[in-house]
Parts: C-alpha cells; sequence; structure tokens
C-alpha cells in the first residue's frame, strides 16, 4: 500500500546493531568466565586453566545448588558456625583466665618458698662471718691474712652446702642456682645448681640483669634446663643479689617447675574442648529441630501451591495447633477455597458463554439464510438499477459475504472452547483481507476526496 507519510524507524546512525543495550563488557567476561569459559584473547595456556576452573567448578555445582535451595541447611550451618565461633572465644577467654589465675597462684607461693630461702642464705652467711672472725682471733693471731685466707678456701664448700640445704627442703618441687656476679668466677665463685640443672642455660639474661640492679626479679616464662640429656621444662625463675661469708656478691635462684600447671590447663583445654564440641553439636541439633518446624509447613504449602497450579483445587494444608504456622496455614486453604470458588465461577460463567455463542450462532444462520437468498436475487438484477443501487447491492453481497465469514469463524471457536476441535494454524493470503477492508472503506474515502490504490 502506498501514501504520503513515511513511519519513522527509532534509532540513528551511531546506533551498533547487533549489541545488546545496557550490557557491559566486564559483566560478560565475568559470566562467560563463571560458565567454565575465558574472555577471548586470554592469557598463554588459557585451556589448561579453563579445564581447571570447570574440574574446580563440577564438584561445586551440587553444594551450590543445595545450598541455594534448602533454607534448613542454611540456618543450621550458619549456626553450627556461630556458635564455633562464640565456644573459640569463650574457650580463649576462659584458658587465659585460668592460666592467669594457677601463674598467679605459683607466683605467689614461690616468692614465699623464694623469700624464706634468701633469708636463710643471708643468715648462714652472718653465721658464718661471726664464726670465721672467732676462729682466726683464737688461732694464729696473724690477724686480717689468715682469716680471709681461710675464709677463701672454705667459700666453695659453703656455697656447696648452701646449695644442698636450700634445694633439700623443696622435696623436687624447686631447685636452686647460684651464679657469681658479671664476670667473676674467681674464689670459687663457679655455677652451681642442684640435681642436674644447668645453671648457666636455666637463668635467661634478662632476668640475670634485673637481678644486677638490686631487686628481687621474677620472670615465667623461662625453660629449667638439665645435664645428662634430660628433656627441658617450663619454669618459673625467681632470684636476688647476695652477699657470701667473703663479703662478695653472689646471685642466688629459686627454679619452680611448671609442669603441674602445664598439665592442669592442659586438663582445662581439654575439657573446654569436649564440652565445646558437645554444645556446638548440640545447638546444630536444636537448631535442625527448630527449623524444622518452621520449614517443614513451608515445603507442604510450596507442594500444595505446585498441585493447586496443576489444577486439583481439592488440596489443602493440614493445620494442628494455634500458633503463627498454624494461622498461616488456615489462611492457606481460605485462599485455596477462595481460589476454587472463583475457578469454579469463571469456569461456569465461561461455560455460558460458550453456550450463548454456539445458541447465537445457530439462531443467526437462519435469518442470514433469508437475507443471503434476498440480496442474490437483488444481486443478480442489479444491471437493472441506477449506478447508486447497483453500487450499493454490490456492496450488499459483499458485506453478506464477510458476515457469513464471521459467523462460521464464530461457530469454529466455540467448537473450539467447547473442545470438539483442535486448532490448527493454516496459511493465509494478507493481500485479500487488505482488498476486502480496502473495498469496505473506499465510499468513505471517494466522500473525503481520497483515492486508495493496492500494491502488489
Amino acid at each position: 500500500m502506498s501514501g504520503d507519510s513515511a513511519a519513522s524507524v527509532p534509532g540513528g546512525p551511531g546506533t551498533r546493531p547487533g549489541r545488546p543495550v545496557g550490557r557491559s563488557a566486564t559483566g560478560a567476561r565475568l559470566r562467560r568466565l563463571l560458565e567454565g569459559g575465558l574472555p577471548r584473547g586470554g592469557v598463554q595456556g588459557s585451556p589448561v586453566l579453563r579445564l581447571f576452573l570447570r574440574w574446580v567448578r563440577r564438584p561445586l555445582l551440587p553444594v551450590m545448588r543445595l545450598w541455594r535451595r534448602n533454607i534448613q541447611l542454611r540456618v543450621v550451618a550458619t549456626t553450627l558456625v556461630m556458635s564455633l565461633g562464640v565456644v573459640l572465644l569463650l574457650g580463649f577467654v576462659v584458658i587465659g583466665q585460668v592460666r592467669n589465675g594457677l601463674l598467679d597462684a605459683k607466683v605467689k607461693a614461690s616468692q614465699s618458698q623464694a623469700t624464706g630461702g634468701f633469708a636463710v642464705a643471708r643468715q648462714k652467711a652472718d653465721e658464718a662471718v661471726s664464726g670465721t672472725g672467732a676462729g682466726g682471733a683464737a688461732g694464729t693471731g696473724d690477724g686480717t691474712a689468715t682469716v680471709d685466707g681461710r675464709q677463701s678456701q672454705n667459700v666453695i664448700q659453703w656455697m656447696s652446702d648452701l646449695v644442698e640445704s636450700l634445694s633439700s627442703g623443696g622435696a623436687g618441687a624447686f631447685d636452686v642456682v647460684t651464679l657469681p656476679v658479671g664476670d667473676d668466677s674467681g674464689g670459687g665463685r663457679s655455677p652451681r645448681g642442684s640435681g642436674n640443672v644447668n645453671p648457666t642455660s636455666s637463668v635467661p639474661a634478662e632476668l640475670r640483669e634485673r637481678v644486677n640492679n638490686g631487686t628481687t626479679a621474677v620472670q615465667s616464662n623461662t625453660r629449667i634446663v638439665y645435664f645428662g640429656g634430660k628433656e627441658s621444662q617450663p619454669g618459673l625463675a625467681i632470684g636476688k643479689q647476695l652477699n657470701d661469708p667473703n663479703g662478695r656478691q653472689y646471685e642466688l635462684y629459686y627454679l619452680f617447675p611448671l609442669t603441674q600447671e602445664e598439665k592442669s590447663l592442659s586438663l582445662v583445654k581439654g575439657t573446654l574442648a569436649t564440652a565445646g564440641l558437645f554444645v556446638v553439636v548440640l545447638l546444630g541439633a536444636i537448631a535442625w529441630l527448630v527449623v524444622r518446624q518452621v520449614v517443614t509447613p513451608v515445603r507442604m504449602a510450596a507442594g500444595i501451591a505446585e498441585r493447586l497450579s496443576a489444577g486439583r483445587l481439592q488440596e489443602r494444608m493440614k493445620v494442628t495447633g494455634e500458633d503463627d504456622i498454624a494461622r498461616l496455614g488456615e489462611a492457606f486453604n481460605k485462599m485455596a477455597q477462595n481460589l476454587q470458588v472463583k475457578i469454579q465461577q469463571l469456569e461456569d460463567l465461561s461455560r455460558m458463554q460458550r453456550r450463548f455463542v454456539s445458541d447465537v450462532s445457530h439462531e443467526l444462520r437462519t435469518p442470514l439464510t433469508t437475507v443471503r437468498m434476498a440480496a442474490d436475487v437483488i444481486h443478480e438484477a442489479r444491471e437493472d438499477f441506477d449506478p447508486v443501487t447497483a453500487r450499493s447491492a454490490e456492496l450488499l453481497a459483499d458485506q453478506l459475504d464477510r458476515f457469513e465469514s464471521l459467523l462460521a469463524d464464530l461457530l469454529e471457536i466455540s467448537r473450539f472452547d467447547a473442545g470438539a476441535a483442535a486448532l490448527e494454524a493454516e496459511p493465509i493470503d494478507l493481500r485479500e483481507v487488505v482488498r476486502r477492508v480496502v473495498s469496505g472503506a473506499e465510499p468513505l474515502a471517494e466522500r473525503k476526496g481520497t483515492h486508495i490504490r493496492v500494491v502488489g
């Protein structure tokens, strides 16, 4: 058909054909990567990387699908992870408190023991000085030189006796170590320790530095080292600087093993780990049971909704109790009941419409046949009429043909609605339709001074 106006086509010269609007290149690359492919022009070795991505993605697909579809699994897994985090945090706090409590108790008891030992060592030195002075005055009469020589000879034995006497009262609960101050190792001032303790390796340098400053120092993060291949163990060291019978300074240390505290702490850790695991499993089971009470009605409602959509309108949820889930079930059943009633009403209305269309179609055939017979008589005698009447007879015949076609289509539609016929697509020549429409519109076009021409 030709005309004076042209339809405008959306788009301009800058539009690129075939490219989706609003889709970025980054999103396309990401989608191809998630689907197992790589962007074009990728790095060297892309087939290997593509194979690796597919190998990794394939076993994860069922897990991700289950994770997306199962709300019960998500809730239980989230509960387990959060419970595990809480238990770990609580465990760290409790273990830290227990460790600090055990260490504080050990430090207090060790300081009390060490203070008594330092007092005993000072007392023995005083007794040795007074005894040596009395013996020197009664002996030779040489004065100070004889006394000093005798003290130098006896200081080795005195130091050994001191270490033995101080450690004997511990019954293995602690060890005693003596060290010379700085590099002074003359006059028998070599390191000494009770048992098989290595004096030099068991006392940290930082602790010795604090003791040399003239204060009683305590350090808990030490390792007690033994001779003879015995395994070292954690310990607590307390030291102080004292004077020997010669008046020269030395360092006295008490070494307390922390094996019992380590055992107690290990027992607490094991107990907390067992209790924490039990709590996490118990919380997971509780979450599973609680979520199941909520998810089961939802799953039931989803299944019933699927069956309702399939046409089984008599399906209903089983309602028990008076809680929120029960009210949800009652509302769902009421909705299904109203839906069934509405659908039944629509079906009844549809049947009435089909019956009405069928009845009207059949009722119209009788008067249409009569009108058709009269129109045929008029159409055959149109040559005897004036031009206007002859044209009216032709239009009447054309419109009756169209009316009969519409009536036949209406009857066919009623058969389709009733299920008596199957709808099949058939080809149709649109030019005939256009010609019929133009033929019916020609009188109006001529009155308006417009000429319609069909091309093709």
